[in-house]
Order: structure tokens, then sequence, then C-alpha cells
């Protein structure tokens, strides 16, 4: 009988029922799901949207990174019910389906751990001046903080580790990471298995994409998760997916590209990010002080609830500087932002296009072209450029290269996903360009500036406005 006093369930509005290992009847010595997924370095996460500045926009999406690596790691488990035979066929070395499962599971939990307030956007504009990222970062907080803890890990609601087996804090650290080409370091086993979690289907963005989509109110059923993980497994190459799940992948990318343009890259979320980054570039050295790596107790404790509830008093500090900075957070937190987008346009980029040599691949240079585009009367005007770029295609350097592959049932081989006719009518990759200025005042030669970086708008066009 299944050991149902192990075990607690949470619901979840996108999966259902979460199981999770519990506490009770443990020994000492064994450390439970829930110690970890109770640790105040998971539970900081449901302080953390998300999100990232979306919430603003979209007033349902309130949900949390705590929610999401739930569902990460409850799809570890779906995973592994599915892969794991065919990860043995492969890799005849493997550890038990109990270690490769909490393995991932933790992995799948812990992912997110290094993220601060506003997720990605710290990355950007704080962990960076440290050579760090939240990956990075979180990896250090998996071995250092949380490592006697995972070591302690022998069992999750499906599978239990070998009585010899002990779970590798390090192997978790890893799996978290980008590949950094140090991936000879680790048995085969290991380099296939992060296909799961860096590539074109994740058990990372296969929830985020679901759980994004629901909460904003763009889908309640995105795409056909089902399905997609019915057809995939490994072979020697890494992850494939047989010819027949290539409709449902195909959904998947249609619709996280869907989620990148219509939320992620919304006009108005960009617009809050653009205000955002102006202020805590002002503002990070009375957030933060020091490098995080150097106290991550005080890290621990910085999410958006502590960075919204100190700005919000600032605006009665006896520091003018700090007052001044008060003062404009109070207007955000109100919702009002200073940027508004006055002019759009997007690229797509073909596989034969020289994309990083094109202009719109460097956002400075676009702002200083477009400068010089403008009427001498506009020379000073205030504006901002914003690009963002979504990647379709796998072949693209980043976290998804070399991950996933095609298994072609009518010549029974398996071949990179990137020679599929799944893409051959796709874009690599497109960039949207965007334009903010203060007002809507200048709106026309801002755009026609723009336009005469793309080639479409002649001379007289911008001193006729």
């Amino acid at each position: 009988m299944r050991a149902y006093h192990l075990e607690n369930l949470s619901h979840d509005a996108v999966h259902g029922y979460i199981p999770f290992c519990s506490a009770a009847e443990l020994s000492e010595a064994e450390t439970s799901e829930r110690d970890i997924i109770d640790h105040p370095w998971v539970q900081r996460l449901r302080h953390i949207h998300q999100l990232q500045t979306a919430w603003w926009v979209f007033p349902t999406a309130e949900h949390t990174r705590f929610q999401h690596v739930l569902g990460v790691m409850h799809l570890a488990s779906r995973a592994i019910e599915k892969l794991y035979d065919s990860l043995g066929d492969v890799c005849p070395d493997v550890p038990s389906r109990g270690y490769v499962e909490s393995l991932l599971r933790m992995a799948g939990l812990l992912h997110d751990v290094g993220h601060g307030p506003f997720g990605h956007f710290l990355d950007t504009y704080f962990l960076s001046d440290f050579n760090l990222t939240h990956e990075t970062l979180g990896a250090r907080i998996i071995e250092h903080e949380l490592g006697d803890l995972l070591r302690g890990i022998r069992r999750n609601p499906n599978s239990r580790l070998d009585d010899t087996e002990a779970l590798d804090p390090a192997q978790v650290a890893w799996l978290i990471q980008r590949p950094r080409g140090d991936d000879e370091e680790q048995p085969k086993w290991m380099r296939l298995l992060r296909g799961l979690l860096s590539g074109i289907y994740t058990i990372d963005n296969m929830d985020f994409v679901l759980r994004d989509a629901y909460m904003s109110g763009y889908s309640r059923e995105a795409y056909d998760l089902e399905r997609l993980l019915h057809y995939s497994f490994f072979t020697d190459a890494g992850l494939t997916i047989h010819d027949r799940g290539i409709s449902a992948l195909v959904r998947f990318m249609g619709v996280k590209s869907d989620l990148f343009r219509s939320i992620y890259f919304h006009r108005t979320v960009k617009a809050i990010d653009l205000t955002l980054a102006d202020l805590f570039k002002e503002s990070k050295r009375f957030l933060f002080k020091g490098n995080p790596i150097d106290d991550l107790e005080a890290y621990q404790g910085f999410t958006e609830s502590s960075v919204l509830v100190d700005v919000s008093r600032w605006n009665k500090s006896d520091d003018v500087t700090q007052c001044e900075l008060g003062k404009k957070w109070r207007k955000l937190l109100d919702r009002q932002y200073t940027w508004h987008m006055v002019c759009e346009r997007s690229m797509v980029f073909a596989e034969a296009d020289r994309e990083m040599s094109n202009i719109f691949s460097d956002q400075e240079l676009v702002a200083a072209k477009l400068r010089g585009a403008l009427p001498d009367e506009l020379g000073e005007l205030p504006f901002r450029v914003d690009i963002a770029r979504h990647i379709h295609r796998p072949h693209t350097k980043g976290p998804a290269g070399g991950q996933n592959f095609l298994y072609d049932s009518a010549r029974d081989t398996v071949r990179p996903l990137t020679t599929s006719e799944l893409f051959s009518h796709a874009p690599v990759s497109h960039r949207v360009c965007r334009v903010y200025a203060e007002s809507l005042e200048h709106q026309r030669p801002l755009a026609a500036a723009l336009d005469s970086l793309l080639g479409g708008s002649s001379e007289d066009d911008l001193t006729n406005m």
C-alpha cells in the first residue's frame, strides 16, 4: 500500500494535486521534501512575483516564484515517469530511479532559489555588478546553505534512493545552471538530464507557460502537456521527441512566443521596467549593501515585499536623497510610470540573416543613431529605446542550443531539431524595438527617425514633420 502517511498534497490551480514527502515518521537523519519546501530560502519565493513587473499590468497575474517552483518539482516527477527507462537504455550507469527523480525534483524546486526582487530584472541591474546571475547565486545557496539537508533526502512520493546512494548537492547546483562548457566533467546521464532544464521544452518553461497563460487570463489550457511528455524520450543524442509529438511542440512554441509578445514584452510592462530601471540604479545602494555572496543572510530577506515596503517609507526619510527617491517610488507604487511608448517596429531574422551585426542588436547604438536622425530642435529630447528579443529556433546560441532532437520514424533516425521542417517556415528570432518618451507630443518625428534607421523614411519625411 502507498505510504500515504509519509506525504502531503498541495492543490495547484494548474496541475491539480502536487504530492510531496512530509516529515511524519521519518528518522532524524532523514530530510523530507517538506523540510526543503518549508525552508526560509524557498519560502522567500512567496514574496517574489513570477511575472517580474507584469502583475502591475495583468491584475490576476499575482502568482509567485514559490507556486512556480512547486509546479516544476511536480513536472520533474512526471518527466521521469516517462523518461527514466529510456535514460537507462542509453546510460547503463545511471543511478536508481529514486536518485534521479529526487535529484530532478530538487533541481526543479530550487532552480529559482537565487532570484531576488523583480526576478531577472535584478540579474541585469544588480547581480551583474558582482559577476553573478540568479543561477550562480542559487548554486552557491544550494551547496552551502542547503547542502546538508539535501544529502539527507531519501525518498519522493514515487520512489526512493538505494541504501548506498546519497543525493549530491553539487549535482543539483550543476543542473540548474546553463551550459558553460564544463559538460565533460559530468557523467553522460547528467548531461542528458540537463536537457529537462535547458532546452526548447523543459520542466521549467512547460510550467511557466501553463501558469502564466492561466493566471494572466491568456488561456486555461495553453498547450498539450500530456502529448508533449508522451512522445518524449532519451536517445544517445539527448532529449528527443518522436515526430508524432511535433504538433504538440509546435503548439507549445507558438504559445510561448505569444506570451512573450503579449505579456512579457507588453508595451506597458516594458514602460514600467524602464521606469523601475531608472529608479533602481539610484536606489540600490540604499536597498542592499555589497555583494550578496558575502551576506547571504541579508539576501535571504531581500525580496519584493521588503523592497516595496522599504521604499514606500523613504519619502519620510531625513536623508534628502532618499526622501526624493521615495517620492519617485511613491509614483511607481501608484502605477504612475515615467515612460510611454511612442512607436514600435518588429524585425524578424531568418537563418541566413546576420542578426548580431544588425544595428538593432545594440540598444545604445540605436539610441545614438535615433538621436542623430531627429530634427535639430529635438536633439535633447528625453527618450528611451527598448529592444526585446525572442528566440524561436533551438540552434541559436543560448540555453536551448544542442539540447533537443527529433526522431524521424519514417527513416528510423535521430537528428537535431534544427534540421526539421518544423522550423523551415519560422524565423530564427525576432526583435521588437520600441521608443519611449515622457509624453506623446513628439510621437511622429520619433517614429520617422526610427523608420529612417530601418530604411523606411526619407530625409524629407523627417524635416517636414
